[in-house]
């Protein structure tokens, strides 16, 4: 690890001052677990509420992400998929609850990896370290539970949660987690400090190779190449000593990986409590196309946002991105409508309104794309729609695994819109390209 590593990861320090963190993120909040019962509605609301959403789902604005020209580097990377560029394209998205559930993420990412190829699942947290979170394109889990999970929802700890704010640890011997995958490559993300302990690698339950964990503080990365095909890999600790695990990567030679990264109770300040140095580390091994954050519900219902505060601190986390990564493309998907319950009735969240304007002027500022969830999805007051429809829960925050479906395949035809766009331009003869536009066009 070079100077300049342990001089940023001293420089963190100062994010403690930092007028965005003093209150909205060292407030520790105790959850709620509230039971809703389950809406009833009539046929005829139901069959009404189906078609309010259908007739919005269709109505496909001609340009459904704002700024979707600062999409282009990644555009023209799928337009070099679709030539048969074998080059594998990362996409990373990260999240709160909607993400973690991955019935969203997992079915754009299917629909992704269909069109352009199947790149494997890249990037995935280790074991289960917290309740609700899956990715359908893995199997994890541990077979032992002296694993500690630290970062989460809070962030709490030294910041060093790796890749997506979270990481296992442990300091007792024969501790082991697992994954399995369709691969032929793997690669696991781990905390490189001073005493660590050894870890060893079992692949479709053979020794594969050990390696210690010990050395200068850091990042750390162990690879293995192996065959096409689905494996089970076993990572077991082999004395007592710390080992701090961030994720796994397992990916194939080829096409799209979408690496969905969500927790549950998330806000988007999350990510500037995790170490900048580590996670920029970690950002740049990934070489991402594109960068998804989908943040926005769990801050509506937070009273220490205002308008300015949320879009400056909205603004410093694109600008720390851009800096892990500058040729990424980054796209920010709006949060999707939610309703409160005020004096007996279920109201629309007026603070989802500056949370959305916040955002949008921080796209604008630091050049990113940006999808507005709640307009596509109908407006305000349209999650009521959503949860007469059954594509809602009763909570009339999150989905149904049907909702959080049309919500991707909404995203993913608009991706493709503009896409096509993109190959228009790209395709068209220079002679026929005046002032941004194609004779088509005139």
């Amino acid at each position: 690890m070079s100077v300049g590593w342990l001089g940023r990861l001293t420089a963190l320090c100062l994010l403690a001052t930092a007028p965005w963190l003093s209150a909205a993120t060292t407030k520790k909040r105790k959850p709620r677990w509230v039971h809703y019962p389950a809406v009833r509605v009539g046929a005829k609301a139901r069959a009404a509420a189906v078609d309010r959403i259908s007739s919005a789902l269709a109505a496909v604005p001609a340009h459904p992400i704002e700024r979707s020209g600062v999409l282009v580097p990644f555009f023209e990377l799928l337009y070099r998929k679709t030539l048969g560029e074998s080059q594998t394209l990362h996409i990373l998205h990260f999240g709160d609850s909607h993400t973690a559930a991955d019935a969203w993420t997992g079915r754009l990412r299917a629909s992704l990896q269909q069109r352009f190829g199947d790149g494997g699942a890249g990037f995935s947290f280790p074991g289960r370290p917290f309740k609700g979170y899956r990715r359908f394109d893995v199997q994890a889990g541990g077979a032992s539970q002296r694993w500690e999970a630290e970062g989460l929802r809070t962030g709490a700890g030294d910041g060093l949660f790796g890749l997506g704010g979270i990481s296992i640890s442990t300091d007792r011997k024969d501790q082991s987690v697992f994954v399995e995958a369709d691969c032929e490559y793997l690669e696991v993300f781990y905390l490189q400090q001073p005493g660590g302990g050894g870890i060893a690698l079992y692949e479709d339950g053979q020794p594969a190779r050990e390696v210690s964990t010990a050395g200068e503080l850091g990042p750390g990365h162990l690879t293995h190449q192996t065959s096409a095909g689905v494996h089970r890999f076993e990572l077991r600790t082999l004395d007592r000593a710390p080992v701090r695990l961030f994720g796994w990567v397992t990916e194939k030679g080829q096409g799209v990986t979408y690496e969905s990264m969500g927790i549950n109770g998330a806000e988007a300040v999350l990510i500037l409590r995790w170490n900048e140095a580590m996670l920029a580390s970690y950002i740049e091994r990934r070489n991402p196309a594109l960068i998804v954050l989908a943040y926005g519900t769990n801050e509506a219902g937070d009273s220490q946002w205002n308008l300015e505060n949320y879009r400056e601190m909205f603004g410093t986390l694109l600008e720390r991105l851009r800096r892990a990564s500058p040729v990424a493309s980054i796209l920010v998907l709006g949060p999707p409508d939610r309703l409160i319950r005020s004096q007996g009735r279920w109201a629309p969240m007026d603070k989802l309104d500056t949370i959305v304007a916040a955002q949008k002027e921080a796209c604008r500022k630091n050049g990113c794309a940006y999808w507005d969830m709640r307009a596509r999805m109908g407006g305000k007051g349209s999650m009521r729609d959503w949860v007469y429809a059954e594509l809602a829960q009763p909570d009339y925050v999150h989905f149904t695994t049907a909702g959080y479906r049309r919500l991707a395949d909404a995203l993913f035809q608009d991706i493709i819109q503009e896409f096509q766009v993109f190959i228009k331009y790209r395709t068209a003869p220079p002679e026929q390209v005046t002032n941004g536009e194609t004779s088509q066009d005139r």
